[in-house]
């Protein structure tokens, strides 16, 4: 992956992009628990991938914004369409975009024509922004052919510094229509459950192969713990990353921050 500089003549949205692309990928980060979290997401995220789809399966990103994920899968010899509603950062992608099959297909992922369903389709840190999660993933499963694999991340609600509403628990999910997908992608509506994420995997006839519970409050930086990461070698704190992903099921429900799960379409 190419470094690229801001310029004067840079959209708002590339600049935005360029700022997180200094905590996730430049190693140059403001917050290191947003930088730590987001190393840790990546690294299961890309494991969920390589554990059953080698190169060269056809992957698509949704959301994919600046692209790491997708670049990060091209380099490694996966053929990758980038994916965002936001066609402008197409090229912001295309700057960095070193090596690898990466093709870009911007707008609404649902009614594009894709010609024949993926191996893989990514869903990261997508689904707690939109109104209706049970039908986006019933949408999503669609674009993946049978033996075929949604990789998903999103916070877990089951964290106990959440204090969003359950999506279970909401009479009419409507109502948030109109805040979903907000400007670059700042409004969580739904924190979604692992019961739920197993729930909409079954309504969308996926089966739910691999649910991880990730990212501990210390990685996370949460709860005054940023300051710390600063003194203590990053050695230790993955080292306590991977201790606290073996708690009990129960405790690592209410201590850990994210979800990663993978989701398989069966073969008819």
């Amino acid at each position: 992956m190419r470094r690229v500089e801001p310029e004067a003549n840079w959209p708002a949205s590339w600049r935005l992009a360029y700022h997180y692309d200094l905590e996730e990928v430049y190693g140059e980060p403001s917050h290191l628990g947003y930088a730590y979290s987001y190393d840790a997401r990546r690294a299961a995220t890309l494991a969920l991938v390589t554990e059953v789809l080698q190169p060269p399966a056809r992957i698509l990103d949704i959301a994919a914004a600046q692209g790491n994920f997708s670049l990060a899968l091209a380099e490694l010899g996966y053929r990758v369409t980038w994916n965002d509603l936001r066609a402008e950062l197409a090229d912001y992608v295309r700057l960095k975009h070193d090596r690898g099959q990466l093709e870009y297909v911007a707008g609404n992922a649902f009614e594009l024509a894709f010609g024949e369903p993926f191996d893989g389709v990514l869903i990261t840190e997508i689904i707690e922004h939109v109104a209706h999660p049970d039908r986006f993933l019933r949408e999503v499963a669609k674009l993946v052919k049978p033996g075929g694999y949604v990789v998903l991340t999103t916070p877990n609600g089951g964290y106990f510094r959440n204090s969003l509403p359950r999506f279970s628990d909401c009479p009419d999910p409507s109502v948030y229509e109109d805040k979903q997908f907000g400007p670059n992608g700042e409004d969580h509506i739904f924190l979604l459950h692992c019961d739920e994420v197993r729930d909409f995997a079954a309504k969308a006839e996926l089966e739910l192969q691999k649910l991880e519970l990730i990212t501990n409050p210390l990685t996370n930086g949460h709860v005054k713990l940023n300051a710390a990461l600063g003194v203590l070698p990053r050695a230790l704190v993955d080292k306590l990353e991977l201790w606290s992903r073996r708690l009990p099921p129960p405790l690592a429900r209410r201590l850990l921050i994210s979800i990663a799960a993978r989701l398989r379409r069966p073969v008819d």
